[in-house]
This record gives structure tokens, C-alpha cells and sequence, in this order.
């Protein structure tokens, strides 16, 4: 698969987004911040890589599959749902 290049412009709203995503007064429920971390994983590095983890580390076994449930989206696409799904949070 060959990923269509990052503009310039949707970089910077992306890295907006992750900036802002720090300032959140409110935290997300687990779900959403899942979501929110597949977008963000499959925006910043492409399709998921590396082993999937043990059944014994939850979290991180859940962030990875929150990941490889994104696998073959362009990433211009995950960073601009990242985009909106930030946006869309209450501040």
C-alpha cells in the first residue's frame, strides 16, 4: 500500500490536535481514548507493527488492537479523524 503525502497543512492541524489533546479538562471514557489512540497511531506511524502482546498486559494489548483495527487506513485519513474526533470532544 502506498500512502498519498501528508500536506503541510493537515500536519499542522495534526499536531494541533495532539497539543490540544493534553489541555482536555475533561477525560474521555476508555473507549474513546482507544479510538483516539488507534487514529493517533495509525496518523503518526502507518499500519500496526510488532507482536500483538500477551494476554496479561491489558492495556497495552488493547491499545495494539485499537491500532490494528485501523490497519490499511491511509494515514492522511486516521490524522484527519483524529482531527475531528478531538474537536469534537468537550473542552
Amino acid at each position: 500500500m502506498t500512502d498519498t503525502p501528508i500536506s503541510a497543512e493537515l500536519q499542522t492541524a495534526f499536531d494541533a490536535a495532539v497539543a490540544h489533546s493534553k489541555t482536555l479538562t475533561t477525560r474521555p471514557d476508555n473507549q474513546t481514548l482507544l479510538q483516539l489512540y488507534g487514529l493517533y497511531k495509525q496518523g503518526s506511524a502507518g499500519d500496526v507493527s510488532g507482536e500483538r502482546p500477551g494476554m496479561t498486559d491489558f492495556v497495552a494489548r488493547a491499545k495494539w488492537d485499537a491500532w490494528a483495527a485501523r490497519k490499511g487506513t491511509p494515514r492522511a485519513e486516521a490524522m484527519q479523524a483524529y482531527i475531528d474526533q478531538i474537536t469534537a470532544l468537550p473542552i
